[in-house]
């Protein structure tokens, strides 16, 4: 009776937890599970991020690093005012946004918890224009501002750990908790500094993105010629890294077009 009870109180505390730890994605609506605080997140990214940049060569080319760092700010000014005009500013707390240009021929881009964005040389060909980066650069940071990265964070603390709150797992298996933040982030990772998220994650990030661009400045119809355009270079070939587990082409250009009506009353031609 006794074992009975302590077990009903257990599952009742870590039910307790799960709901309590629920949150609410902005714009979609979807509902999440996140068990990791911010501050462990962002902590974690920058320490990631410096090292990947005291590993890799920035670009040299000034237009092509100032066209970066400019679409980003826009792309941050625009979130920053959803968030405000929403009330949800603390979302963004301890946010420490920084935008670079990495030398790489892989057709990839990512932004960590915190605002840390890389886009690599090798994406420019594709993105062609200011427009085509702040659709990439718009999907990357949604990524972030959806906390994707604490949500798998935390289905892996749940599978690997029971699901016991972070401050317990730090103390009692620090090294374990630090591994499978460095699963999702590590700069070991064969392909860069990210692992591939769902394709749930991608469709959203797909949704917030295009309405980020269009709060920037940016035809959110652009991001149509985008993806095709990515669709048509990696035809008879392995996808890039970008594109390892996002929808399949057509779906991707099918769900973006249901979702720009929507993002079309956020634009605002500059």
């Amino acid at each position: 009776m006794k074992r009975t009870l302590i077990s009903a109180i257990v599952t009742l505390s870590g039910l307790a937890l799960l709901v309590s730890s629920c949150s609410e994605v902005a714009i979609t609506g979807r509902k999440q599970l996140n068990l990791v605080p911010d501050s462990y997140m962002n902590s974690m990214s920058f320490q990631s991020y410096s090292e990947f940049i005291s590993q890799n060569k920035l670009s040299a080319d000034t237009a092509k690093t100032k066209m970066v760092k400019d679409v980003g700010r826009k792309i941050q000014k625009a979130v920053e005012k959803y968030c405000t005009e929403n009330n949800i500013s603390s979302q963004l707390s301890g946010y420490k946004w920084e935008f670079n240009l990495v030398e790489d021929p892989n057709v990839n881009a990512w932004c960590m918890p915190g605002g840390k964005v890389v886009v690599y040389t090798g994406l420019l060909p594709v993105t062609k224009n200011e427009a085509g980066l702040a659709t990439v650069m718009g999907h990357e940071i949604a990524h972030a501002f959806a906390k994707h990265g604490a949500e798998r964070m935390t289905q892996e603390l749940i599978v690997e750990m029971g699901g016991v709150a972070l401050e317990t797992a730090l103390a009692s298996r620090p090294a374990e908790t630090k591994n499978i933040f460095m699963r999702s982030y590590g700069t070991g990772t064969q392909y860069g500094i990210l692992l591939p998220y769902s394709r749930k994650h991608e469709t959203e990030a797909d949704h917030l993105g295009i309405i980020f661009m269009a709060m920037a400045g940016y035809n959110p119809n652009e991001a149509l010629d985008f993806w095709q355009r990515m669709a048509v270079s990696s035809s008879g070939k392995a996808p890039p890294e970008i594109l390892s587990t996002h929808p399949a082409d057509a779906t991707r250009i099918r769900n973006i077009k249901e979702f720009m009506p929507e993002a079309m009353k956020y634009y605002k031609k500059p």
